[in-house]
């Protein structure tokens, strides 16, 4: 609906009020004219004025016109002077730029989903939280809620640039399979052919060799920010424990559907026993500090390069035999970071900013507190008084690579859409011959999103951790009953930050090629200044949501 001011409008509709020019209050009414005096200027004045209320006159005809005191238009804001704004509440939805017509095709997955964001922001009580979707390589929707800034009232907006925490390892991930492709890096060697500084390691007196493959997948070893290995060993075996049990219990049940009631006794009393027994043997661990209570989380050292950051954990003891358990290992992201820089040639971060350029990632750098970082939020938590309180100085330089750079939304989703295309392109050659290639060949992505045994994900029990990313594969047990779809996804958490992104490839096949180009999916990032916030679920849904709208759309 096309309007004009509210001033305008008014005194358009005003009987004898056609007469003003040039925005300044000139207007009179016939009834209340003024003498002009002798002479012809007067007349020429008045000649000047009638005419240009004709004329704009005229050029109202096509306007709304304005409410009559009796039938006021709702939708038109009253002829008062506009208040001062009001000081906005914590959580303000952030306008954004007018829905461009793409847009309006997702209105209802948009709307659910800005409903869903606002109840996971107000259950954890996050100051502000952005998130951006993309359909097909496109982005359809990106906004943030929330504030950026607390204290000086800035809102979140999709340029908002906030901490992406462990989905730099996604990003690093890019650097090593560039190189493995150019064939300047083999991951099956020991780390020590390209880090010497690294030193052989044993385990149980068994001399044993730690590869890149395996600091990739989190199968090295190598601690994770928790020192005491006891603790952590104790937690790996009783959630070993525990995982066996639901398998028994599952077992259980298929056997007690095939066999009938007849086992029933025998087969309950047999499992309780085994339970007993397992439970007298393995007692549930002493409480384990989490990460954002290790001190190694809050370094305030300046690292300058990746080989100096090693020192911080080398000469530390494996905690499992490498290629054994999965141990999630940040540190391990560190020594892959020197992989890179040896491999390459050039500094870690100087390698990476050559990825960023050629991914379009114009907005993701690292974490320093010097630069001056437009859109830059600030962090924070809250104390044992459930107080708001900003985070404590943090310095990244230790594990750029594992959980130290920032970005947004909007360069999340560009970066997830060429991981997307490389994935799928391969599928697309036979069909169309000129597609461009993937940043990284289809082979490779095929191998980074292949999960990968002895593996879990922590953000997702159903899928297992790949190269850098999580993975959940396709599966579906039952007729006409849950149906897990194939996705890929990493999630982060740092001080004072969460995040995550998603990727829902399309189920494609031979015939659903024709006529489409990739990437095929849905990407969806969210980027949240509060730490401890668990977004997988909440992304899934979104991609979810924005799945069966599209396959709604004719």
């Amino acid at each position: 609906m096309y309007r004009l001011p509210s001033a305008v409008t008014t005194r358009a509709a005003t009987p004898g009020g056609l007469a003003w020019g040039c925005g300044r209050r000139t207007a009179h009414y016939r009834a209340r004219l003024p003498p002009l005096g002798p002479g012809w200027v007067g007349g020429l004045g008045l000649g000047l004025g009638l005419a240009l209320g004709v004329k704009l006159a005229g050029g109202l005809r096509g306007a709304t016109p304005a409410p009559s005191p009796t039938a006021p238009d709702p939708e038109v804001s009253p002829q008062v002077e506009t208040p001062p704004p009001k000081e906005q509440p914590l959580a303000p939805w952030s306008p954004q730029t007018p829905t461009p017509p793409t847009s309006r095709l997702y209105a209802r997955a948009i709307d659910s989903s800005r409903d869903l964001l606002h109840r996971i922001k107000d259950e954890v009580g996050a100051p502000g939280i952005v998130v951006g979707v993309s359909v097909d390589g496109k982005e359809i929707w990106s906004e943030g809620l929330g504030y950026a800034d607390v204290e000086n009232r800035v809102p979140c907006k999709p340029e908002t640039v906030m901490r992406i925490a462990s989905i730099s390892k996604s990003l690093t991930m890019v650097a090593l399979a560039k190189l493995w492709e150019a064939g300047k890096l083999d991951l099956d060697i020991p780390v020590q052919h390209y880090v010497p500084e690294f030193p052989e390691k044993e385990y149980e007196g068994e001399k044993v060799s730690v590869t890149t493959r395996l600091l990739i997948s989190h199968l090295s070893g190598i601690r994770h920010y928790e020192k005491d290995m006891k603790k952590v060993k104790e937690e790996k075996a009783y959630k070993a424990l525990k995982i066996m049990k639901e398998i028994e219990a599952d077992q259980e049940k298929e056997l007690k559907e095939k066999g009938g009631k007849s086992n029933e006794r025998n087969d309950f009393a047999k499992a309780k026993t085994e339970q007993d027994e397992a439970k007298g043997r393995n007692s549930k661990p002493g409480k384990k500090k989490n990460d954002f209570e290790q001190g190694e989380l809050y370094l305030k050292e300046k690292f300058e390069n990746s080989i100096e950051s090693l020192r911080l954990f080398k000469n530390d003891p494996l905690f499992f035999k490498p290629g054994s358990q999965f141990l999630y290992s940040t540190f391990g992201y560190t020594l892959l970071a020197a992989i890179v820089e040896r491999a390459s040639g050039y500094k870690f971060l100087d390698y990476m900013q050559k990825i960023f350029h050629d991914l379009d990632m114009l907005t993701t750098v690292q974490e320093e507190n010097e630069p001056v970082i437009y859109n830059r939020a600030r962090f924070y938590v809250y104390n044992k008084k459930r107080r708001l309180v900003n985070t404590p100085y943090v310095d990244n330089s230790y594990k750029w690579a594992g959980g130290g750079f920032l970005s947004t939304v909007g360069d999340l989703l560009k970066f997830g859409n060429a991981m997307l295309y490389g994935y799928q392109v391969g599928l697309f050659k036979n069909s169309n011959e000129n597609l461009l290639p993937g940043y990284l060949k289809p082979e490779t992505m095929v191998m980074i999103w292949t999960p990968v045994p002895n593996t879990e994900m922590s953000w997702d029990k159903e899928g297992k951790y790949a190269m850098a990313w999580g993975v959940v594969e396709k599966k579906q047990t039952y007729g006409s009953c849950r149906k897990q779809r194939h996705y890929a996804s990493h999630t982060g958490g740092a001080v004072g930050a969460s995040s995550v992104l998603l990727i829902l490839p399309e189920e494609l096949d031979a015939d659903s090629l024709c006529n489409k180009v990739p990437p095929r999916g849905i990407v969806v990032s969210i980027i949240c200044n509060m730490q401890s916030v668990g977004l997988n679920s909440t992304a899934l849904k979104i991609a979810l949501e924005f799945d069966k709208e599209r396959s709604d759309i004719p």
